[in-house]
């Protein structure tokens, strides 16, 4: 098997803690990986939100590098995962759509080849790539420990009967009645305790937070600053109506939900410099696709996606163009901003590169580059594509090509649908298709749509399937 390869490989050679010490640093850098859900472009108050309050990861902007051009590995939950997990963009990893599947033992995941380069991993909140009995749980797929979610529509909601602890199921019996205990917070405490254990390093922390997504719930502490500070809505729902729960107060809530996520991560990174390994850990902190208005939500209001086009589920700017903030003191200059495009199927190579992995000795089929350069301030050169597919729209496909953006849809009805072409450059809102004034950046394009996939079967991208409000 794949996997097996070159897990062996990687011992044979001897990759590890000497292959992965930084210059002028103690042993291999830690890796903490933060990933809030449904987060749009514009819900934090370093990319221009005005509404909710977000000082702490503001002063992690303050404090690091902010990406102005990061992409999503898609514009739903479970293809992000994979991507994130495998390195490879939704042409290529395993899940390509919401409900496809679990990753298969031949996946190797990013936390694998952490851990044979002698990191302690742990995976914390929604993973929703693989469920319980099936080869794509987490601690089948390289993960020392897990704490949260399998299941992505149970971690819909933040009062939950039971989670997940390194394969099995720790039981909430207060809970959702009494409502004892909020997911939240546990996966929280769940991170904090395992930095605190592992100090000594190398450790791989993905804290993959179900925050900001609906259900619209939160405790009172963090709700109640918002509380007829800001414009309410009409009350979502009815109780005991609807999937998502009924909620008297959507805007508030919603604030507090990224008020209590932006609470957290301060937390995170609070504890890092108290236990002096601030300067030997990486931090990343973005989302996982664009806003949602599912449930409640209410993106326009906050103007969630900023300047850009629509939202999740779908494949213009605001499905997919996500903030990105890295924080690393002593490595990352404070305060400092880039526009080098990048996506999730970059942290794979990053992270590798990272723990001092060579590029040979890393998987087949990856399609992310190493965005170390950019993360350390040095200059990179400027990536060929990127690419993205989905079933949604009855079968999507986007490129972003330097400042180009190309866009289709309809490709279960028709293999052939026109593409609509963006300059991203003048046009951040993608407001006015330009395609035919240029027909050789078209053709370049969709040359790229052709080439950059390998085909599934079933091939769900010309099964396609109507966008719908949800997961």
């Amino acid at each position: 098997m794949k996997r097996l390869s070159v897990i062996l490989a990687m011992v044979v050679l001897g990759v590890g803690w000497s292959g992965a010490v930084e210059e002028g640093r103690e042993g291999p850098v830690n890796i903490v990986y933060i990933l809030a859900d449904d987060l749009g472009y514009g819900d934090l108050g370093c990319y221009g939100q005005e509404i909710m309050q977000t000082p702490r990861i503001d002063e992690m902007a303050a404090g690091g590098l902010r990406f102005t051009d990061h992409y999503s590995g898609s514009c739903e939950c479970a293809p992000t995962r994979s991507v994130l997990m495998t390195g490879q963009h939704t042409g290529r990893t395993r899940v390509r759509k919401n409900g496809q599947g679990p990753l298969l033992p031949e996946d190797v995941t990013v936390a694998e080849v952490l851990k044979g380069a002698g990191y302690t991993t742990m995976g914390i909140g929604k993973w929703g790539i693989g469920e319980e009995g099936t080869t794509g749980v987490p601690w089948e797929q390289g993960f020392d420990h897990f704490f949260g979610y399998l299941n992505q529509t149970n971690a819909h909601h933040y009062y939950p009967p039971f989670l997940w602890k390194d394969g099995e199921k720790i039981s909430y019996p207060d809970n959702p009645e009494k409502r004892t205990h909020y997911s939240h917070d546990l996966m929280t405490d769940e991170a904090l305790n395992f930095i605190e254990e592992n100090r000594e390093g190398p450790f791989f922390l993905y804290l993959a937070y179900t925050l900001v997504h609906v259900d619209l719930d939160v405790p009172e502490d963090s709700k109640a600053p918002y509380v007829g500070v800001i414009e309410e809505t009409e009350p979502y729902g009815t109780p005991g109506g609807q999937h998502y729960r009924y909620e008297e107060q959507p805007h508030a809530t919603f604030a507090g939900m990224t008020s209590r996520l932006d609470r957290d991560v301060g937390r995170i990174l609070d504890l890092l410099e108290n236990l002096e390994i601030a300067e030997n850990t990486l931090v990343i902190f973005t989302s996982d696709n664009g806003p949602t208005s599912a449930g409640g939500a209410d993106p326009n209001f906050f103007n969630g996606n900023g300047d850009l086009r629509v939202i999740k589920f779908e494949l213009y700017e605001g499905g997919i163009r996500v903030p990105m903030i890295a924080w690393w003191p002593g490595t990352v200059e404070p305060g400092t901003e880039t526009d080098f495009v990048s996506a999730h199927w970059d942290m794979f190579p990053t992270f590798s590169a990272l723990a001092g992995i060579d590029e040979e000795e890393l998987p087949e089929g990856l399609t992310g580059v190493s965005i170390l350069p950019t993360i350390r301030g040095e200059e990179q050169p400027e990536r060929d594509y990127l690419y993205w597919e989905n079933a949604g729209r009855m079968g999507m496909q986007a490129v972003r090509m330097g400042k180009w953006k190309g866009w289709r849809a309809g490709l279960a009805k028709d293999r052939d649908a026109p593409l609509e072409l963006y300059d991203l450059e003048n046009d951040i809102g993608e407001a006015t298709d330009v395609a035919a004034a240029n027909p050789e950046v078209v053709a370049e394009i969709l040359a790229v749509m052709e080439e950059a996939r390998e085909a599934q079967k079933p091939d769900a991208l010309f099964i396609g399937r109507k966008n719908k409000k949800g997961k």
